[in-house]
Parts: C-alpha cells; structure tokens; sequence
C-alpha cells in the first residue's frame, strides 16, 4: 500500500484489497471500484456463479483476482480463511461489507430465535472478529485500512428488526471501540451506515423506501471515505439528522413513533 500524490493531493492506493459480500450488492460494486491494473482482489461471497461473475468483471479492468466461497456464519473458519489469504499477500484495505437483513413476519409477535442468532454471527461477531484479524496483522506493518458495513438501522430500536438493528448498532460500538485503539498505530477503520440501496437485500423489502441510492453511487461514497480516513460516513445525510432526533426524543415520544412503523418483506433466498 503507498500513498501517492496526485494533482496535489494525497490517494489511498492500496495493494491487495479484500473484500467479504462480494458476489452481490454494494460489495460487488467496491470490487468493480478497486479493480485496476496492478491491484490484487481477494473477493470473498457466498454464491459462487455470481462471484466468478464479479470477478471476470474485475480481470477485464486489469486486477489480479482471487476468490473464496465461504459463510460468514462459521465465524472461526472465516478467520483462519483472513490469515491464510493474508499470508498468501498482506491485505491494505479490508472491507467487510458482507451482511444480512431479516425482520419478523407480518404475524408474528417474534422472530425466530435462528434467524437473530444467524443476523448476529453475520452482521456482528463476525466481521468483527475479521476487523480484529485485520488489526493484528496490520499493526505491526503500521498500515492498512478496515472498512466495516453497518447500517443506519443501528441508531433506532426497531420493533419489527430488533435481531438486525441489534447486530447493527453492536457493529457500530465496536467500530468506534476499535478505532479508537488503532489511532496511533497507523491503521484507519471507517465505520458506514448506509440507508437503502438497490441491492438483492434491500429488494426484499416491501415496504417504502426513502432516499434510494443506487450501489455504484453507495461505492463511490465509501471508497471516498476510506480515502478521506472518515471515521463514519453516514448517507444519506438525512439520516444522521434522524440519529439526533432519536437521541434528543424523550423515550415515551421515541417508542411510540417507533411501534407504529410498518415494514414487510419477502422471504430470503436460500443462497
């Protein structure tokens, strides 16, 4: 990884770039982003036809691309998968945009006590044990940088997501947590918070979805945040206003506003 200087200005321009959630979503679109001649990709998704698919994209823009079929819900496996593909070449920039989004079906009371368990080793412990992964080999080098893909669900209890808002705002704590400890070591993490982007994921939900944006433009606002070593990007701006308004409420006003949101969505593909 250098940083080299272009019309003036300092660029993050990173070796060997990795990146979980790649077959699809805002992670397939970061890896189109990275893609150029001289970068190695290591793209990592659970879809094999559309990760290969990802990864042609990326050869024919001039990287050099490894790929990795794997689930981020075996958490362990994933971590020695980080050391081996870290061994093989010292990861610059790890982006652990992989996720999953669930809520409760329309009548039920709860959600299943799987799918929360599921959202958590997914959205939380995981990428964060890989962030930790990251760190450790990426402090004593004095360089790199750790992306990790959150979600503005995290700033609201969400009756009707608690399993996927939770694991979401768990994320963000740690985030702040871990770059805090990384100040002066020379490694940046960037926590994002996106709201929804047309995305397989976000598609499922049948409910409206205010200020969509598109999953180039969300690569786009993440690579220049990484670049700009933003600690938090949230987008749009709206909603960390909306982050505000949630703490400033009194709880009694905040809980009933928050009982009377509606959201459906259609079940999840089994890949």
């Amino acid at each position: 990884m250098t940083k080299i200087h272009q019309g003036g200005e300092i660029r993050f321009d990173p070796a060997t770039v990795l990146i979980t959630g790649a077959s699809s979503g805002i992670g397939a679109e970061l890896a189109r982003f990275y893609a150029r001649s001289g970068r190695r990709l290591v793209l990592w998704g659970r879809d094999p036809a559309r990760l290969e698919q990802v990864a042609r994209d990326c050869r024919t823009m001039g990287a050099t691309v490894a790929t990795r079929e794997l689930n981020l819900a075996d958490g362990a496996a994933a971590i020695v998968a980080f050391r081996e593909d870290d061994d093989a070449h010292p990861v610059d920039l790890l982006i652990l945009a992989a996720g999953l989004g669930d809520m409760r079906q329309k009548a039920a009371l709860t959600e299943r006590a799987e799918t929360v368990l599921e959202l958590g080793l997914v959205n939380f412990a995981t990428p964060a044990a890989l962030a930790t992964a990251g760190a450790e080999r990426m402090v004593p080098r004095r360089r790199g940088h750790i992306v990790l893909l959150g979600s503005v669900a995290a700033f609201h209890a969400l009756p009707f997501a608690p399993g996927y808002s939770g694991s979401k705002a768990g994320l963000l704590r740690f985030a702040e947590a871990l770059r805090n400890g990384l100040l002066d070591h020379g490694v940046g993490v960037t926590l994002v918070s996106p709201g929804f982007v047309d995305t397989p994921m976000s598609r499922r939900v049948r409910s409206t979805k205010p200020f969509l944006q598109s999953a180039p433009q969300a690569a786009r606002l993440i690579a220049r945040a990484v670049e700009e070593e933003r600690p938090h990007l949230i987008f749009p701006r709206i909603f960390a206003g909306l982050r505000v308004l949630d703490i400033v409420l009194p709880r009694r006003i905040r809980d009933f506003v928050l009982r009377r949101l509606k959201a459906e969505q259609a079940p999840r593909p089994t890949v």
